[in-house]
């Protein structure tokens, strides 16, 4: 008999949904499973919750992203930080708790830490029966992704599995899968094919910049460096949903229409990632996980503070990236990169490392074709002597 499989997400950005998107696919593609359930989990909690989750986090992301880091940095308190947060978002879980009880799976995959508390709560109160598996979606794990009864976690490197290890989580529970991706970002592509498909030309250089799909970035600006870039290129610029920004760019670049294809929201994102030689873009999880599965070495552009500079560091330490600190410094810093192939295919190699494009594929053998066993609880006693041990160590 196929497993039931419940896959919860939630909107905040883009990158927690996508990857349950993925997920779901692998999921529905195998024979042990007869159901998928996939949905964003705060369309089922009120209006006001998930507007705290989601429409806040887009705001302070374009207004305030000082303030973003800050919060990170400072709420990443292991064993204390998810306690307040379990607190504001149980009362309005009712309809997120009934949706699960209905469909009664047997495995529950989370892409966001909301859904994951909320599920771990019911395991660990005896008021579910289902194995849990938290999905992380950035190269760090913080502290709000800790749950006290679970089954799997599945995490983007081999550092979050020691740092996790070290905060007392059981090593044989967390799983170094790499951050689940549409299959189409590990493929092989028709590298010319995709060029003349796009009105681009093979064999030149070819610079993908992505807004984001929110559009959220310093695109416009970027494309202003790149005007001032005199060597030969080809760009594709990703504007996502913000039409003001598209609009913006479109005029910039009206007297360059064989350099540039500006678009909005795209679905061909593996195939531009394929074709590129470099992405100028913010270091976004999903969007760093994308790149590094297509080999494709980055520009890291503006990075929020707390994830988006951990997830940095981490292209940064593999060599597979450059960063600009200021946008005034992208041309500059492209015009050494065209000039230095050899750096550039070692980039892409370092990239490529990193990658891991069949984490979905992973992720689902590893949760239909393990033995069941019980989720480890932690207990309140256990996580005292966990506090202390961590504080102890500084």
């Amino acid at each position: 008999m196929g497993k039931r499989v419940m896959i919860l997400s939630a909107s905040v950005g883009s990158g927690h949904v996508k990857a349950a998107d993925a997920l779901a696919r692998v999921m529905r593609s195998r024979p042990d499973v007869d159901e998928v359930f996939s949905d964003d989990s705060l369309d089922h909690t009120n209006v006001l919750h998930k507007q705290f989750y989601s429409t806040l986090y887009k705001k302070l992301s374009a207004m305030l992203p000082e303030f973003l880091g800050w919060w990170y940095e400072t709420s990443d308190d292991p064993w204390v930080a998810d306690k307040g947060r379990l607190l504001m978002d149980l009362p309005q879980a009712l309809p997120l708790i009934n949706l699960v009880r209905e469909f009664r799976p047997d495995v529950i995959l989370c892409t966001h830490f909301m859904p994951a508390g909320v599920i771990s709560w019911l395991i660990s109160n005896g008021k579910l029966d289902a194995r849990l598996g938290v999905v992380i979606t950035d190269f760090h794990f913080h502290a709000f992704w800790i749950t006290r009864a679970f089954n799997w976690y599945f995490v983007a490197q081999e550092d979050d599995k020691i740092h996790m290890e070290a905060l007392g989580l059981p090593a044989d529970r967390i799983e170094v899968t790499g951050i689940p991706v549409e299959p189409e970002f590990g493929n092989p592509v028709d590298v010319k094919a995709v060029l003349e498909r796009h009105g681009l030309q093979p064999g030149r250089p070819t610079i993908l910049v992505v807004a984001g799909a929110l559009g959220v970035s310093p695109a416009t600006a970027v494309v202003r460096q790149l005007l001032q870039v005199d060597r030969d290129f080809q760009a594709i610029i990703v504007c996502g949903r913000n039409e003001e920004m598209q609009n913006e760019i479109v005029a910039l670049l009206k007297d360059r229409p064989s350099d540039f294809r500006v678009l909005g929201y795209s679905q061909d994102m593996s195939d531009f990632m394929s074709v590129a030689t470099i992405l100028l873009s913010k270091p976004g999880g999903m969007t760093t996980a994308e790149a590094v599965a297509c080999g494709l070495p980055m520009m890291i552009l503006d990075p929020i503070g707390g994830q988006e500079e951990r997830n940095a560091d981490v292209l940064l330490e593999a060599g597979a990236a450059v960063k600009c600190t200021e946008v005034t410094l992208v041309a500059h810093k492209l015009r050494r990169l065209l000039d230095d192939p050899d750096r550039l295919r070692q980039m892409a190699q370092n990239a490529r490392k990193l990658g891991r494009p069949n984490a979905a594929s992973e992720i689902a053998r590893i949760v239909l074709e393990h033995p069941d066993r019980k989720p480890a609880i932690i207990s309140k006693l256990r996580e005292k002597a966990l506090r202390k041990r961590i504080a102890a160590a500084g």
